[in-house]
């Protein structure tokens, strides 16, 4: 079984993180080592993860790329998977994880994101999300993506071996939102992007926010907008952190 780091960047994610690790307290195999990356958060995310036992790395500055790639600097595993604090994960994750990346032409993979609460799944949504993963890279890099470009988001708990991650350079730390999407593009000179036939559950709590109709208008604007090369710098004042 391949050694594989969980890499969990948080930022006052007390509500969602003791879920978050509870479950992956129960994955068979467990992972070699689980890593929370925090921001200098306000809430009792930390104490919660120490009291998981789990080891705090603080990260100086605030934003995911630079929280994931500290994170990933510090890891030990043959392979990152990187897992949002607000996402739960099958019981056999990594024996998932590591039959994909047996394969040698697959470089990067994720997993089919369903979106919800303890009382609503989010259908629409998360139909939308999983063939976003395949018309946004055939929209915006036909070419790529009939040489196995997908294009993953983070709440799809995107994973790759330790090599390939550092050879591109990790996530780009300028960018503050599409970091994820920004990594499949680099990784595709590598190997194909796959998206795993299993579940992934998220929290909705940006849906539950704007609501159904405009979260996936601003979701399909940005994603457009990005494609057509839009600074995601600009994109990020549409896409506000809710907690």
């Amino acid at each position: 079984m391949a050694n594989i780091s969980i890499i969990i960047p948080t930022l006052n994610e007390a509500t969602s993180l003791s879920d978050t690790l509870n479950n992956l307290s129960l994955l068979n195999p467990p992972p070699k080592e689980i890593l929370v990356v925090d921001s200098q958060s306000e809430d009792e995310t930390v104490s919660i993860a120490i009291s998981s036992g789990i080891p705090v790395i603080n990260s100086p500055q605030r934003g995911r790329s630079i929280q994931m790639n500290l994170g990933a600097e510090k890891a030990t595993g043959e392979i990152l998977c990187f897992v949002h604090a607000d996402t739960t994960v099958p019981n056999d994750l990594i024996s998932i994880i590591s039959q994909t990346l047996a394969n040698q032409n697959i470089v990067c993979g994720g997993f089919i994101s369903i979106m919800g609460n303890s009382k609503t799944t989010r259908w629409g949504t998360s139909l939308h999300n999983y063939l976003k993963t395949f018309y946004a890279a055939l929209i915006f890099r036909p070419h790529l993506f009939f040489k196995g470009l997908r294009i993953l988001f983070g709440d799809q708990v995107i994973f790759c071996r330790r090599t390939d991650f550092w050879k591109v350079g990790g996530f780009d730390t300028n960018l503050s939102i599409m970091e994820d999407a920004d990594l499949c593009l680099k990784l595709i000179k590598y190997g194909r992007i796959y998206l795993v036939n299993k579940f992934v559950h998220t929290s909705d709590r940006r849906v539950a926010k704007w609501g159904a109709f405009q979260a996936n208008l601003i979701y399909l604007f940005i994603g457009f907008l990005w494609g057509f090369g839009v600074s995601p710098t600009f994109l990020k004042r549409f896409y506000q952190d809710i907690r």
